[in-house]
């Protein structure tokens, strides 16, 4: 059973900026592509970011230019660098794990609370 692991939520303040990171239990290359969702209060699950085994990224509009998400792969890790945050950021963030294999299996983790005050 593989394992999720977020950490790097909080509370800050609108304009400030937190990272989050996923760590695997297993190896990162065994996935095709990792990313990131929000969920906020009474709303659907969003994509915001996602990054490729090759490294080829993905944004949501809503963060572009403020968000970058990163892998590394020696330590089996994504990151979500987030900067200019806004109150509508506020949500909880999930890292997802996507396997190479075929059918491809969804893996999530247990989410982090991300709350950005005006």
């Amino acid at each position: 059973q593989v394992q999720l692991v977020e950490s790097g939520g909080g509370l800050v303040q609108a304009g400030g900026s937190l990272r989050l990171s996923c760590t695997t239990s297993r190896s990162i290359l065994n996935f095709n592509r990792m990313d990131w969702y929000r969920q906020a209060p009474a709303k659907q699950r969003e994509l915001v970011a996602g990054i490729t085994s090759s490294g080829i990224t993905n944004y949501a509009e809503s963060v572009k230019g403020r968000f970058t998400i990163s892998r590394d792969n020696t330590k089996n890790t994504v990151y979500l660098q987030m900067n200019n945050l806004k109150p509508e950021d506020t949500a909880v963030y999930y890292c997802n794990a996507r396997t190479s294999a075929f059918p491809p299996y969804d893996y999530w983790g247990q989410g982090t609370q991300v709350t950005v005050s005006s």
